[in-house]
C-alpha cells in the first residue's frame, strides 16, 4: 500500500469522502473559497455533484490496497479511516489535516500515530460531536465564565434527519465500557446510564450517557474536572426502547459483526431532514453559561459547518503544527460568529 500526497499551496483542498452525506455538505460550503478534489469509492457516483460544485473527482477507496497520489493544499477526512491511511499520507507530506470521523479510541490512536510522525503542519482531530461544534462552543462558553470546571452536553438526535451510515457507528459501542472523569476522578461506566430529562431547544428530551471524544479531551485541554455527554432522541418511544434494551443487556450480548445490522437498524432509518439540536452547559469560576445550538438544515450540515471551521483554522494559522482539538482555538468567540453566519442558531443564557 503506497499512498503519496504532496503539499502545494496552489493545489485544491482534498475532501476524502467528498460526495458522501457530510462530504457533499462540506463541499458546497468550501467550494466558494477553495478549489476542491473530492474522493470516494465510486467516482461515477460523484461526477454529477463534482460538476455542480466545480470540483475534480477521483477514486480513493480506503478498503482497497491500491495507492493514491495527489497534490493538496489541505486534507479533510469525512469517512472512517481505520488504518490511518489518510492521516499518515497527510502528515508525511506536511499537509494541514482535519479529521471529523473518529470515536474516542480511534482518536487517541490517531493522536499517537500523528505524534510519532512528527507533524510539521496542523493535525486537527475535530471529532467531538458534529465535526467539533461541541468543542468550539464549549471553549467559547468557558472563556465567558473563566474556565470549564464542569461541562455537560445533551444531544437531541432526530431520527428523520439525513444521515450517513457512519453516523450511527456509536451503536456498535453501546455494549462497551468507557472511561469518564467526574469531580477529577476517572472511572469506567457503561453507555446509556445516568439518564435524565433535559430541555433542548424548547423540547424535553430524555438523554443518557454515550462515549464521545470530547469527554476524553476536555479534561486535558480545558482542565474540566467533570465532562459528560448524553444523547436522546426526538422520539420518546425510540428513547425508551433504547434504554430498555440497554437495561436488559442487549448491547453487551449482541456485540460483534453478526449483530451489527440489527443494532444499526434500531436507529438508522434516515429521512429527508430534520433540525439538529444540542445543549451545552459550562460551569466555571464565573458561574454557568448554557448554549442551545440548533441547525434547521440538519446534522449533516451542522457537521459540515464544524469541518469548515476546522479547515479555516488549519489554513489561517489558528491551529499550530502538531495535534490539536476544536476547543484549543485561540479566538473561541469567533467560532460562535462563524456558526451564526452559516445559519446555525445559538442561544446563550446564564
Amino acid at each position: 500500500m503506497s499512498d503519496h500526497l504532496q503539499f502545494d499551496i496552489n493545489a485544491p483542498v482534498l475532501i476524502v469522502g467528498g460526495y458522501g452525506t457530510v462530504g457533499t455538505e462540506l463541499a458546497r460550503l468550501a467550494s466558494a473559497h477553495w478549489p476542491l478534489l473530492l474522493t470516494g469509492r465510486n467516482p461515477a457516483r460523484g461526477s454529477t455533484f463534482g460538476e455542480e460544485v466545480g470540483a475534480r473527482v477521483a477514486r480513493w477507496d480506503l478498503t482497497d490496497a491500491t495507492g493514491f497520489h495527489a497534490e493538496a493544499r489541505a486534507v479533510v477526512s469525512t469517512v472512517n479511516d481505520p488504518d490511518d491511511r489518510v492521516l499518515r499520507a497527510a502528515v508525511r507530506a506536511g499537509i494541514p489535516y482535519v479529521d471529523i470521523t473518529r470515536w474516542t479510541t480511534r482518536l487517541t490512536r490517531a493522536a499517537v500515530v500523528a505524534a510519532t510522525l512528527h507533524p510539521t503542519a496542523p493535525v486537527l482531530l475535530s471529532s467531538s460531536w458534529m465535526g467539533g461544534v461541541t468543542g468550539s462552543v464549549t471553549a467559547a462558553l468557558a472563556e465567558q465564565v473563566g474556565g470549564a470546571n464542569e461541562v455537560d452536553i445533551a444531544i437531541r438526535y432526530a431520527l428523520a434527519d439525513r444521515a450517513g451510515a457512519d453516523s450511527v457507528e456509536f451503536m456498535d459501542r453501546l455494549g462497551m465500557e468507557f472511561e469518564v472523569i467526574h469531580n477529577g476522578v476517572r472511572r469506567m461506566t457503561m453507555p446509556l446510564r445516568d439518564s435524565r430529562q433535559v430541555r433542548i431547544g424548547g423540547a424535553q428530551t430524555r438523554v443518557a450517557r454515550i462515549d464521545t471524544p470530547e469527554q476524553f479531551t476536555f479534561p486535558l485541554t480545558l482542565g474540566a474536572a467533570t465532562a459528560v455527554t448524553r444523547i436522546g432522541f426526538d422520539s420518546a418511544a425510540a428513547s425508551t426502547a433504547l434504554l430498555t434494551a440497554a437495561k436488559f443487556g442487549f448491547f453487551r450480548r449482541a456485540r460483534g459483526d453478526r449483530w451489527r445490522p440489527l443494532r444499526r437498524s434500531m436507529l438508522y432509518s434516515p429521512g429527508d431532514g430534520a433540525t439538529a439540536a444540542l445543549r451545552i452547559d459550562v460551569t466555571g469560576p464565573g458561574g454557568t453559561r448554557s448554549a442551545t445550538v440548533r441547525d434547521p438544515a440538519g446534522q449533516a450540515h451542522l457537521t459540515a459547518v464544524g469541518a469548515l471551521i476546522g479547515l479555516r483554522r488549519v489554513l489561517d494559522g489558528d491551529a499550530p503544527a502538531g495535534v490539536s482539538f476544536p476547543e484549543s482555538a485561540t479566538r473561541p468567540q469567533d467560532r460562535l460568529t462563524e456558526l451564526a453566519h452559516a445559519g446555525v442558531d445559538i442561544e446563550v443564557t446564564p
